[in-house]
């Protein structure tokens, strides 16, 4: 789990002509979107791994038993904001909704005033749902439904909601090589348009229960090179990333595939995913390249595209490294963020996920520590031991973040 590939299931070329004239979001002002730029994500994926176990990474670390100390922790170290899991196959029981689960952590922000970004369907869904049905789309648009009625009962805070996580990365793992639930081999571009129908339906039931709700769309943001053995890759190269890459936010946006219904309202925060390994050598994606690799494109580079493409509000919701790179990533990610903001690209926000360490999905006997809190077994459980490297390196990024923004925000005026 730690390396959390990023492939995008492809469509045939023929069918990913996109539309040129879809409207863009302008962009205003830079300033943050929570009360803090850098916020923490809680690693929730849910449903069945490689080896048809069952997985809950909340449970399997503790946090549905520590949800108010662990967001005591955020506040602590001056973070103010969360992506957080509304779990679907425990609030779905038996085709009737109990979200008992989800009040520890509704409790928790509200008592620490931490803004989240819920999670809808993080990989798990209900033993009994066909995701290639036309029940599938039916089900979770009365499930968004539901969960945006119930969270917006219990907040006074803006709505934020993400319905689908990582509909590409989900489509390649569970459609094309079977590593998560529905096991499916070959099938990735069937179980993509499965899920982007379904996520566009979820969003328009999410609006219709609140309609000034915002929606973060997150998938993989990634990058391949030619091995250098074989530069005739190349054609196949710049064919991913520039259109395998944006497949699903071209599809949420209604630029391509616009039967299913989609629209640049739809598509709304795009929500960017991206950890070390997210560039790769194509046909060898399970080696990320080196850090030193002069074919190593920045990340700002990356988002401008991004931004470029959609306009409008951007975040990167989820990165991350391992053991004692983290505070060399952080460092690195807040040097290429504080760039974007002086360029003008409305940025709002970093998140770090995960926050808290984490077992590998695929092997829960093994854990990975990728957050600003190592786990570690203890007689009263899973104890949280904060990194202190990556907690110095995030107080110096906090601190020449808001720098940044300030300045972005004296020159904007």
């Amino acid at each position: 789990a730690c390396l959390r590939r990023r492939v995008a299931p492809r469509t045939s070329k023929r069918s990913n002509k996109t539309r040129t004239n879809q409207s863009r979001i302008p962009n205003t002002r830079i300033n943050i979107m929570f009360k803090s730029f850098f916020f923490a994500g809680f690693e929730c994926a849910t449903g069945y791994n490689a080896r048809g176990e069952w997985i809950d990474q909340v449970a399997a670390t503790h946090h549905d038993k520590h949800a108010d100390e662990d967001y005591k922790r955020l506040k602590d170290v001056g973070i103010y904001a969360s992506r957080e899991a509304i779990r679907w196959p425990l609030v779905e029981a038996n085709r009737r909704y109990d979200f008992s689960s989800v009040i520890p952590f509704l409790d928790a922000s509200r008592r620490y005033g931490i803004e989240v970004i819920w999670d809808l369907f993080h990989y798990g869904f209900p033993d009994d749902l066909d995701l290639f049905s036309d029940e599938f789309p039916k089900r979770f648009a009365d499930y968004c439904h539901a969960a945006a009625k119930f969270i917006c009962s219990q907040q006074d805070t803006p709505c934020y909601f993400t319905p689908l996580n990582e509909p590409s990365f989900f489509a390649w793992a569970g459609g094309h090589v079977g590593r998560f639930a529905p096991h499916c081999i070959g099938k990735g571009v069937e179980l993509k348009r499965a899920l982007i129908r379904a996520a566009i339906q979820g969003i328009n039931a999410v609006r219709a229960a609140v309609p000034n709700a915002r929606i973060v769309n997150v998938d993989p943001l990634c990058h391949v090179v030619p091995p250098l053995e074989k530069p005739e890759m190349q054609p196949d190269c710049d064919w991913f990333n520039d259109k395998a890459v944006f497949e699903a936010w071209d599809m949420l946006a209604g630029k391509v595939m616009p039967d299913l219904g989609g629209s640049r309202a739809h598509l709304d925060i795009i929500g960017i995913n991206y950890y070390w390994t997210n560039q790769w050598e194509l046909t060898r994606d399970e080696q990320p390249l080196p850090d030193d690799d002069p074919r190593r494109v920045p990340l700002r580079d990356l988002i401008r595209r991004v931004h470029q493409r959609y306009g409008g509000d951007l975040l990167i919701t989820e990165t991350a490294h391992v053991d004692d790179m983290r505070p060399k990533w952080l460092t690195y990610v807040t040097e290429e963020s504080e760039a974007l903001l002086n360029e003008g690209v409305p940025l709002r926000g970093v998140c770090l996920y995960p926050i808290l360490g984490m077992p590998e999905w695929h092997c829960q006997d093994k854990w990975t520590q990728m957050g600003l809190w190592e786990l570690s077994q203890c007689q009263e459980g899973l104890e949280r031991r904060v990194c202190a490297p990556m907690l110095k390196a995030l107080k110096r990024a906090q601190k020449r973040n808001l720098t940044a923004i300030c300045s972005c925000e004296s020159e904007a005026a």
